[in-house]
């Protein structure tokens, strides 16, 4: 199971891995709660090629388009290990990794008081199960829970990929890689596999391939 990155062009999803497209659910406050599976879209085999540059008029598969447009793919990710960049934050229950320019915006993190008031805290039982659940839904793995033992908190995911429909901010999100799966570089490079990862899809990331929440500016990546 691996997704290779093609030269200004696709994605490449090779192996049994579930492909979905899944809508975030939000509550009152604009807090995200939850995905909504839409539609099963892959579950055998064979090469599946999803779109990079955001211009596909078959999302989310690519139709070629990347060629007609010049599309630049070039991949400016540094290449670090997450916890080589993440800031970490120490607290009376729980601990966590911040690596922020990961975000993908998918604000899980603003659920019930919020995260970071929440972390604050951690004495009160409430808010301990809500970093729990806050910080283990984080989309692109920005945020990383630490125990008192100095594990790492991680949620179980089988290995699948959710292709986001952010329809509460009327924009398409990124390409949800979850349960550690392998991603391939151009040039054969391969990067940490994370049980949460998310991929740039409007072809706008300054930190490709990952997610950077560009896809909430781009015309192109309105919700249909």
């Amino acid at each position: 199971m691996r997704i290779q990155i093609l030269e200004n062009g696709p994605y490449v999803v090779d192996g049994e891995i579930p492909i979905k497209e899944v809508t975030i659910l939000e509550d009152e406050t604009g807090a995200a709660l939850d995905y909504a599976e839409e539609k099963s879209l892959k579950s055998q085999s064979d090469h599946v090629y999803l779109c990079r540059c955001g211009r596909s008029k078959n999302m989310p598969f690519c139709d070629g388009t990347h060629a007609q447009i010049a599309f630049d793919g070039t991949e400016t990710d540094n290449r670090k290990n997450y916890d080589d960049e993440a800031i970490f934050k120490q607290g009376p229950l729980f601990s966590y990794l911040d690596n922020e320019k990961l975000c993908s915006v998918a604000r899980f993190c603003h659920l019930g008081k919020g995260f970071w008031a929440a972390f604050e805290n951690t004495e009160n039982e409430s808010d301990r199960e809500s970093i729990e659940q806050t910080g283990c839904k984080c989309t692109s793995g920005r945020l990383v829970l630490v125990d008192k033992n100095g594990m790492k908190v991680e949620p179980d995911l089988p290995k699948e990929i959710f292709l986001i429909d952010d329809k509460p901010i009327g924009h398409l999100g990124p390409i949800y890689v979850r349960g550690g799966i392998q991603v391939v570089a151009v040039d054969g490079f391969e990067y940490e596999i994370r049980n949460r990862v998310t991929l740039c899809r409007c072809g706008e990331s300054k930190n490709k391939p990952f997610c950077d929440a560009a896809h909430i500016r781009c015309e192109h990546m309105k919700s249909v």
